[in-house]
């Protein structure tokens, strides 16, 4: 009768009365073991975690996303480093690590055939000119065009500029320069781009260091920094900044 109304095993119920007859309460606390060792170390984790995160064309894979029965193949035959996990186990993983799949939009990405080469070269003289390196941007006006995309990435908040279509007093190219080793970022406000102009932006602040600047241009990139965002956007609003802005230029804080 117990049994059923439990919706037990007889066996088991029968256990349970010996048990409670032998030492009564403390019965209802078997204190079961943990079980066996887990497959996975702390290490194991934290690859499967980079794993994910990063792009399969970037670690030879012949598809742009990952999903749960290809991350979990291509786990089972890292070179150097077997990680077993079924796909269950691997999804709880990523969803306590906070790792969710999301959509992107405007995923662009560089033609250059030769852009691991540079982007390793940039890396080595950061890492051994930090107080020389020099990253000059020049924007110009953009036309986006929102790209869907799909990736595996860390869940946060992140925040959202509205776009700006109403351009009534024209446009402007903002040559931007940031020095890395002393973590200052200038730039000019021009009314047209070029050489000239381009080359007079890195010569806007003596260089403070004896040798000349290692640096790099990019062209077409947007400045993500919301103040820089407002300037030569008169219909935006007045920027404000704690730095001084002048009408021409922008100093450095």
């Amino acid at each position: 009768m117990i049994a059923q109304l439990v919706q037990a095993d007889e066996g088991m119920v029968r256990e349970v009365i010996h048990r409670f007859n032998e030492i009564g309460l403390a019965c209802l606390d078997p204190q079961w073991a943990g079980g066996r060792p887990r497959l996975l170390s702390p290490d194991d984790e934290d690859f499967v975690i980079q794993t994910a995160t990063t792009r399969p064309t970037t670690l030879g894979q012949p598809f742009t996303r990952w999903s749960i029965r290809k991350l979990a193949a291509y786990l089972r035959r890292v070179h150097r480093r077997i990680i077993h996990i079924g796909r269950e186990a691997l999804r709880c993983l990523l969803l306590r690590r906070g790792i969710t799949f999301q959509r992107t939009k405007t995923w662009k990405e560089s033609p250059d055939p030769d852009r691991d080469a540079k982007l390793d070269r940039i890396e080595h003289v950061l890492e051994r000119f930090p107080d020389r390196g020099l990253r000059l941007r020049r924007v110009r006006p953009l036309g986006i065009r929102p790209t869907a995309g799909s990736c595996w990435a860390k869940r946060g908040k992140p925040n959202r500029l509205p776009a700006t279509f109403r351009r009534t007093h024209g446009v402007t190219h903002f040559h931007a320069c940031y020095s890395v080793g002393d973590d200052r970022l200038w730039g000019v406000n021009r009314r047209r781009k070029g050489t000239a102009n381009t080359l007079a932006a890195t010569t806007s602040r003596p260089y403070r260091s004896g040798h000349p600047p290692l640096g790099e241009e990019e062209q077409g990139r947007a400045v993500l920094h919301p103040d820089l965002c407002l300037l030569g956007q008169p219909d935006r609003g007045p920027l404000q900044s704690a730095a001084p802005v002048h009408p021409g230029q922008l100093q450095p804080p």
